[in-house]
């Protein structure tokens, strides 16, 4: 079912009359611990939460059960988590869209995440390629900037749609490297690589896992990648910063993150980031996200508030040059 909360005060509502007792880190928890999911079973998103939320649950001695309630790019999965509140054990996972961008995108999201949400952990990070077809003639990202700047407009990319990660990474790019490009917006990303491979735009930017299938098959070349480092799940692919005239510190990352509702006791918090932290120190489970295309990102609480804060405030700045031309 899916639930839109147009006005913060509905929510300010459905939180109010759901008094939240404060609970003891040693005797939390005390019954089943429920995330919330905002994409549907089997993707990407949900896939990391299980890695993570499994032994999670041999950990807290308590079920841990996945909620997916897919929508609005992961808006609907945090809403939820928040009207569902209220006994301390309910707590969701979510991509960066709906802490960074959504507020800036949509009318009303029906909360404030720096009211509404505490940080917990981020969870895990993923880096995009530039991608282009193999029989482009562009084999590397000086090529390609040269190509953009010869003309505005002369090349095209491909994206899920206007604000998705993969638009706002292609402006940022542009608007780095001084060029112009055209957005072509698709419904699929099936539909962006399968146009990309047959020449009917110039290149796109997606996850490496994405890609790489279309790379060993011979139908893809990837010219750079958006990470500060190499990324191990494609170690050959330069990284772009301090490419073509992007800054040395040019870097665009979507993360995955494990937020609570802001009432969450402070304790249990705690507990949870100790907890999600040794189980990313795991290299089992830092294989298993690496497998899916994540890399594991283990931090505190005031790591990834800086990080919302960061992201929100640079892909502010694109959302206001795309929105002024």
């Amino acid at each position: 079912m899916t639930i839109a909360l147009t006005r913060r005060a509905a929510l300010a509502c459905a939180v109010a009359f759901a008094a939240v007792p404060a609970v003891a880190q040693d005797t939390w928890p005390t019954g089943p611990v429920h995330v919330f999911v905002g994409f549907p079973a089997g993707s990407s998103p949900d896939i990391l939460a299980r890695i993570i939320t499994d032994p999670l649950s041999q950990r807290l001695g308590q079920p841990v059960v996945i909620e997916n309630r897919p929508g609005a790019g992961g808006v609907i999965g945090v809403q939820q988590m928040l009207v569902s509140a209220g006994d301390g054990h309910t707590f969701g996972t979510t991509i960066n869209g709906p802490l960074t961008t959504a507020q800036r995108l949509m009318d009303d999201t029906g909360f404030d995440v720096a009211e509404d949400i505490a940080p917990v952990t981020l969870i895990a990070t993923s880096p995009l390629v530039l991608a282009v077809s193999s029989d482009s003639d562009f084999t590397d990202v000086d090529s390609f900037v040269a190509a953009a700047g010869a003309e505005p407009e002369a090349l095209t990319f491909g994206s899920v749609g206007q604000g998705s990660g993969a638009h706002l990474t292609a402006e940022l790019f542009a608007a780095e490297a001084g060029v112009s490009m055209l957005h072509i917006p698709f419904t699929s990303y099936a539909e962006v690589t399968t146009s990309i491979m047959g020449g009917e735009i110039d290149s796109g930017f997606m996850a490496p896992s994405a890609a790489l299938p279309h790379v060993e098959a011979g139908s893809m070349r990837m010219l750079g990648i958006t990470s500060a480092e190499p990324f191990a799940q494609a170690p050959d692919v330069p990284v772009l910063a301090g490419q073509a005239g992007l800054p040395d510190d040019f870097r665009a990352e979507l993360w995955n993150a494990f937020i609570a509702p802001a009432d969450t006791d402070p304790a249990v918090i705690e507990r949870l980031n100790t907890e999600i932290n040794e189980i990313l120190a795991d290299p089992a489970v830092q294989e298993q996200l690496l497998a899916i295309g994540w890399q594991a990102a283990p931090g505190s609480p005031a790591d990834l508030e800086e990080r919302i804060a960061t992201d929100t405030a640079m892909w502010g700045a694109v959302i206001d040059r795309v929105e002024a031309q």
